[in-house]
């Protein structure tokens, strides 16, 4: 039996009356098919505006849980239900299993199918954290042996991005974090990810998606994300 077959009927039976949600959409997923599954769906409500309506009924601890998430809402507004979600999992004495993971459902449209972002190890938080330090010089071509570089990439509205406070797009943050990675050791260290809370979990997903297609030698992008306002 397909998965989207089952997602339909666990839809349908979970929600008792008639609910749509708008998946995000990825062009590319590595992860197509998972088994062992609860579902939990988060709605957008287009007459009530910050409306969010968490439905988690279905979910049992031991299983992978896939969380539905409408790309309308707002990183604002979805979130603080994710955390909620994460917690009941992480905080689980009994019937936890160590291997169950989280993960978002998209639509690939690349297969017209559903596709998955694993987003098991990833810890939220809200605001900055100011311990965190740019080093300002990492755009410097000047040998850094030995150095070992905290990155900052906030994602802001608009399709404005700034590695370090320095501004970039779209279209170009991955060329640019690949160059910096392709001069040995300028990129050694820690990405942080840091996405300003208006920006719709589509834009979130995409952003995660695109970041996912990179493979750096020099840095590890870190599991603690930051939403700032």
């Amino acid at each position: 039996m397909k998965y989207c077959y089952i997602l339909v009927i666990l839809f349908c039976f979970s929600c008792g009356k008639e609910k749509t949600i708008q998946l995000p959409e990825i062009t590319k997923s590595d992860i197509h098919d998972i088994k062992d599954v609860s579902p939990a769906y988060l709605f957008y409500n287009e007459s009530e505006k910050d409306s969010i309506e968490l439905n988690r009924k279905n979910l049992i601890s031991t299983t992978n849980w896939l969380v539905n998430v409408d790309k309308r809402l707002t990183l604002r507004q979805a979130i603080p239900s994710i955390i909620k979600l994460q917690e009941k999992k992480r905080d689980g004495k009994m019937h936890k299993s160590e291997t169950a993971k989280n993960y978002y459902t998209c639509n690939d449209t690349s297969i017209k199918n559903l596709g998955f972002i694993d987003f098991t190890d990833v810890i939220y938080h809200h605001g900055i954290d100011k311990n965190i330090v740019e080093h300002h010089s990492i755009y410097d071509t000047t040998s850094t042996s030995g150095l070992n570089h905290t990155i900052s990439l906030l994602f802001k509205e608009n399709d404005s991005i700034s590695i370090n406070s320095e501004l970039t797009t779209k279209s170009h943050f991955l060329e640019r974090l690949r160059f910096m990675d392709s001069v040995q050791n300028k990129i050694m260290g820690i990405i942080y990810l840091k996405f300003n809370e208006n920006l719709t979990f589509q834009d979130y997903i995409t952003y995660k998606s695109m970041l996912s297609e990179l493979k750096l030698k020099h840095a590890t992008i870190a599991d603690d994300e930051y939403i700032f306002n």
